[in-house]
């Protein structure tokens, strides 16, 4: 543990033990919201499905594995959620918190196999018709699946958000499309209702378009968490907070990646030359105090100090051979003092 004193007429403390108690806790609400929201959205398919037997409605059975496609995204993540609050170890030095990211794949997949099925029963009844019985009961089974979708998606995303798991509110807007989706279903009922029966099957076929959006938005996500992107605002406010930190003449290399839910950061910055090392390394525990104080969800930085270069001074000779195009990542750094 080590203690700051900046002049508020108190010592302020860290330590590793007060972020990984912030990181479990993070773990614990997400865990919370995943078993919820399964249970809520594992109701309100099982109430659907109940309902699809008897009005043999399409556009209800497509909602209906929309909505079982969505508690079953649960399961994974509720893994994922437990396995990442495992303490790192000598072989996985980070922690476990990419299982999030494994969790998002699985999430994919039966995305997209709830959208082939949808599809497949819809062009079905298109090239077989069937009539559509107990249009009272598609539609308050419409009704039913949109209310419990949008309570699920508000907590998902509330708690997505206070956490910062970017898996956890694709997950929520996922929800928040099904229940626009179960809206859909009412059309569907409304069409058959006034003499257009092949209204259901095609409203089934506009659910799988919908699905297949979905689809696309959470392949996107996983993939640039799985590609280690971040939100380049994110690395402006992070270049802003080193710039600004008293003993910083310059910004080098900033480098972010999300690990689950937490947030890593390595950075260069350039200090005078003349410093010792117990100074340098006072600028880089004071880069690294202001930080974790403002970056939202940051749990751990890496500070590099860097000499500032005067005349024919090279204080990376030893290593420039190995990045002939320059170092990676990094740009030349604003050396301009403060």
């Amino acid at each position: 543990m080590h203690r700051h004193d900046h002049g508020h007429g108190h010592p302020h403390t860290h330590d590793h033990a007060r972020r990984s108690d912030a990181a479990l806790e993070a773990s614990a609400a997400g865990t919370r919201a995943v078993k919820l929201s399964l249970l809520a959205l594992g109701a309100t398919a099982a109430l659907q499905l109940l309902a699809v037997v008897p009005t043999r409605s399409v556009a209800l059975l497509g909602d209906t594995l929309h909505n079982l496609a969505d508690a079953a995204t649960a399961l994974p993540l509720w893994l994922a959620f437990s396995f990442g609050r495992r303490q790192a170890t000598r072989r996985y030095t980070y922690g476990y918190g990419r299982a999030e990211d494994l969790a998002g794949i699985l999430i994919v997949v039966f995305i997209a196999a709830s959208s082939a099925l949808a599809g497949y029963e819809a062009i079905d009844r298109l090239l077989h018709p069937a009539d559509v019985h107990a249009l009272g009961l598609v539609a308050t089974a419409a009704i039913l699946g949109f209310a419990g979708n949008e309570l699920v998606a508000r907590y998902r995303i509330r708690i997505g958000r206070k956490i910062g798991s970017a898996a956890l509110v694709a997950d929520g807007m996922h929800a928040r499309t099904d229940g626009l989706t179960s809206l859909s279903v009412l059309l569907g009922a409304g069409g058959v209702a006034l003499g257009f029966p092949l209204a259901d099957p095609i409203i089934g076929l506009l659910i799988t378009v919908a699905i297949l959006v979905v689809l696309r938005d959470a392949a996107r996500e996983v993939y640039r968490r799985l590609m280690d992107a971040v939100d380049p605002r994110l690395v402006d406010q992070v270049e802003a907070e080193l710039r600004t930190a008293p003993g910083v003449l310059g910004v080098g290399q900033v480098r972010l990646r999300w690990i689950g839910h937490s947030l890593r950061a390595e950075c260069e910055v350039v200090v005078d030359p003349t410093l010792s090392v117990i100074e340098g390394h006072q600028v880089a525990e004071e880069v690294q105090h202001r930080l974790l104080h403002n970056i939202p969800r940051l749990t751990a930085a890496l500070v590099h100090t860097d000499p500032a270069e005067r005349g024919d001074a090279e204080h990376h000779e030893l290593t420039a051979h190995h990045f002939a195009e320059g170092r990676p990542g990094s740009s030349e750094p604003d050396t301009g003092a403060h």
